[in-house]
């Protein structure tokens, strides 16, 4: 994924900047799934009978459906404010937004077979799945972009081809699902446990993404490519210690489900904590590397490089948040999501009225990524005093 960048910033830096904001852009519109990913995994990691695998490929099927019947309104409402979006992102070229849109529909069903995946704990070909969708996507951007001089839309269309491997390997190791008996889908008691876990998964991937949004809307379209090679730096760091939390998920998961105690918060916690600290005084020490490694040419390490130490120290924090916030979701402690809905909301006002600058923007995803650790340490790790029994009369 990180080589892609290599190539894709040959094209022009306004592309450029439209590419990586349409990836943020895809992000986003999965957010309704990423709560999916969370309850597949617990579902399929508590399924320790034929009558659990049954409920499984009923909800597998209904989801199926819903979610596509989501896209389809998802679709309409992209295509009546089209003309908005296209000048507001500056996207030169329609089709990259509809190849966007494409996107979208398979990262709204992705989560649901690789949370089974994870649910089962078939972490080879989790892990598989990604891989061969990065070379999937890097060698569609080095055909499409390096030798046939496309753009956005070009290295959109490797995106989607990665995306469509992904969907297949999933959708082959999780084939039990989709044919043979299967359970009616009771959408009241599902939508229940849907809802708060997409909420507090969702606001992870918000913090994420949204700035980019934000600094494609507000600033010269000339200029965001900088603050975009920067970012890409900055959310690998996310990207990096990703794997970890994939691990640590099912197995709180299943423990919870089994009533039994899990080191796995404490020990993802900590590896998290060590690996995202080396790789942030990595770009602290040498803040261009990273940069050189991808190919940006000379401009980009003029501009880009005083970002770097920035984004890598105030990415930190979200990214322990977003370990904290998977143990919660995992346990099924959904009091935490309406705060960390409000920090989530606090730091979209705060991104709108505070941008005059790519440092104050980075500054913000530091300070709210902080106040979100805050949070999620205090649901994570408070235990409420008993109360002392009342003395005998």
């Amino acid at each position: 994924m990180f080589a892609v960048h290599s190539v894709a910033n040959r094209m022009p830096k306004e592309e450029y900047g439209v590419f990586m904001t349409l990836l943020q852009v895809v992000s986003l519109m999965g957010i309704p799934a990423v709560g999916l990913q969370g309850v597949f995994m617990q579902q399929a990691a508590a399924s320790l009978n034929p009558e659990h695998e049954r409920e499984l490929a009923g909800v597998l099927r209904g989801v199926l459906r819903g979610t596509f019947f989501l896209w389809l309104i998802m679709a309409a409402g992209v295509f009546l404010l089209r003309n908005q979006i296209l000048h507001s992102l500056g996207i030169s070229n329609p089709i990259a937004l509809w190849i966007t849109l494409f996107i979208a529909l398979l990262i709204l069903w992705r989560p649901l077979v690789l949370g089974i995946l994870q649910g089962r704990q078939n972490f080879l070909w989790c892990g598989g799945a990604a891989m061969i969708e990065g070379a999937v996507r890097f060698g569609g951007v080095c055909l499409l972009v390096g030798l046939l001089g496309a753009y956005a839309a070009g290295a959109l269309t490797a995106v989607l081809a990665g995306s469509c491997i992904v969907l297949i390997i999933g959708g082959w190791f999780s084939r039990d699902c989709l044919h043979g008996a299967a359970a009616p889908m009771n959408w009241p008691s599902w939508l229940a446990r849907v809802v708060p876990l997409t909420l507090g998964l969702g606001v992870g991937t918000f913090m994420l993404s949204a700035d980019m949004i934000f600094v494609q809307n507000f600033f010269s379209k000339q200029q965001t490519a900088y603050y975009a090679a920067a970012g890409m730096v900055g959310r690998a760091l996310v990207y990096f210690t990703a794997p970890l939390t994939a691990v640590m998920f099912p197995k709180v998961a299943r423990g919870a489900a089994l009533g039994e105690e899990s080191s796995a918060l404490k020990l993802t916690l900590g590896l998290t904590a060590v690996a995202g600290g080396c790789a942030a005084l990595m770009c602290s020490v040498f803040p261009s590397l990273p940069l050189r490694i991808a190919c940006y040419d000379k401009s980009y390490l003029e501009i880009s490089t005083p970002l770097v130490p920035w984004f890598a120290w105030c990415m930190l924090p979200l990214t322990l948040s977003t370990v904290l916030i998977n143990s919660l979701m995992a346990r099924l402690q959904y009091a935490a999501v309406p705060w960390l809905v409000a920090v989530a909301a606090g730091y979209a006002t705060t991104l709108y009225f505070r941008h005059d600058t790519f440092e104050m923007v980075i500054r913000t995803i530091g300070l709210f990524g902080v106040i979100l650790l805050a949070v999620c340490a205090w649901f994570s790790f408070h235990r409420p005093r008993r109360q002392a029994p009342a003395p005998a009369p």
